[in-house]
């Protein structure tokens, strides 16, 4: 079959590899019938994220047709439709038990390079590292999917691939991003980052009640489409965002923030961003999470910042000082999808929102390395990308 494949930094590949087997009896194969790039993806794109290895298909929103079932799976069947979550699960641990499908402590096979740099494993995660189960991704026309009992949602009849394909990641991750603000009447919520996550917590935030949403990037194209989902907007090259969410709440700062950026902040939005960028260029730290320092600032006193930027290491010169003192509750986690699949899917249903708003690119598995590029440059307006194998 064709895949993306990882090569290195900026060096992915439309290769031809092995089909999928399946190897376990709960496991089913797919069809792929859409895929997607997602800006996390990006973070392997660049070479940040730890034990990639070259060959590794890439890729964690996918959806398709079941075309083979393990002697064990008792809930498909050969020809359903389905979106796969990007996070694996058994269903059967302490924390799938408990709602908490991304902590599962069954879907890495091998848990201790995780566990040597967070203290503990989280789930298995498709085409993201070898930390995180080395799993293949679905940025190709086959995928194996563990644990096809408890993960994959079916497509009810009239939803096409582009309203459903996104709850395999960015809709439940923005939706929860919102979510984890408790949204009250009249409340402002502030969001960092206007790529896909961020497209999709604006959305939510006004789902959930939120009166504003201050949505802050650089981009004008992303900005434009906040605008139209009817965010205020900010650009952080033209004012001072705190200044300005300051003024915009009274002096009182955003009920809550949502970081929607993470790990690769711009290093040119403020000179602490500039350092960020220098120490990871010299190895003298991890991650940029100047987006973080800011967030936590604009809350008002006994607000929430929620976090669902993806982070990899160790974070330096947070302000725990103001978090502390100003009583800010921090809510983060990456998304255990399948907790939201029914409730979003109901949404889609129902009309409240189809996520197919997001999508500005598509193109093959063969347009895929091209299409890599577009979206880390943000060329040609590029938000989101959506393969068709």
């Amino acid at each position: 079959m064709k895949a993306l494949t990882w090569h290195g930094k900026h060096d992915i590949r439309c290769e031809s590899v092995p089909d999928p087997q399946i190897e376990e009896g709960r496991d089913a194969i797919i069809k792929v019938t859409a895929c997607a790039i997602c800006g996390s993806d990006l973070h392997l794109y660049n070479g940040i994220m730890p034990d990639m290895h070259s060959g590794d298909i890439m890729g964690h929103e996918t959806m398709g047709e079941v075309v083979e079932v393990g002697k064990d799976n008792k809930k498909l069947k050969v020809g359903d439709r389905v979106v796969v979550p990007f996070t694996i699960s058994c269903g059967e641990c302490f924390f799938c038990k408990r709602g908490f499908f991304s902590g599962c402590e069954r879907s890495n096979p091998d848990p201790s390079k995780a566990k040597k740099l967070w203290g503990s494993s989280p789930a298995g995660l498709f085409g993201y590292t070898h930390l995180l189960g080395g799993y293949s991704g679905g940025q190709a026309e086959y995928l194996r999917v563990p644990y096809a009992d408890v993960g994959p949602i079916k497509v009810p009849e009239g939803l096409t691939d582009e309203q459903v394909l996104f709850l395999s990641d960015i809709f439940p991750t923005g939706y929860m991003a919102a979510d984890f603000c408790n949204i009250q009447p009249g409340d402002t919520i502030a969001i960092w980052g206007c790529g896909p996550v961020g497209q999709m917590a604006i959305k939510s935030a006004f789902i959930l009640g939120a009166e504003r949403v201050i949505a802050i990037d650089t981009v004008p194209e992303r900005l434009a489409l906040a605008e139209r989902s009817g965010a205020i907007t900010l650009d952080y090259m033209d004012k001072d965002i705190y200044d300005r969410i300051m003024e915009l709440t009274n002096g009182r700062g955003a009920d809550a923030c949502i970081d929607a950026v993470g790990t690769e902040s711009d290093p040119s939005a403020s000179w602490d961003a500039r350092l960020d960028r220098i120490k990871v260029a010299t190895f003298m730290g991890t991650d940029r999470p100047h987006v973080l320092r800011q967030a936590i600032h604009c809350c008002r006193n006994f607000g929430t910042v929620s976090i669902v930027g993806v982070y990899g290491g160790f974070l330096d010169k947070i302000p725990m000082g103001s978090a502390i003192n100003r009583g800010l509750t921090f809510k983060m986690a990456q998304t255990p999808v399948q907790h939201y699949l029914p409730i979003l899917m109901d949404r889609i249903q129902n009309g409240e929102i189809d996520p197919s708003f997001i999508i500005t690119h598509t193109g093959s598995l063969e347009d895929g390395p091209d299409l890599y590029k577009t979206f880390l440059e943000k060329k040609d307006g590029c938000i989101k990308v959506a393969l068709k194998p």
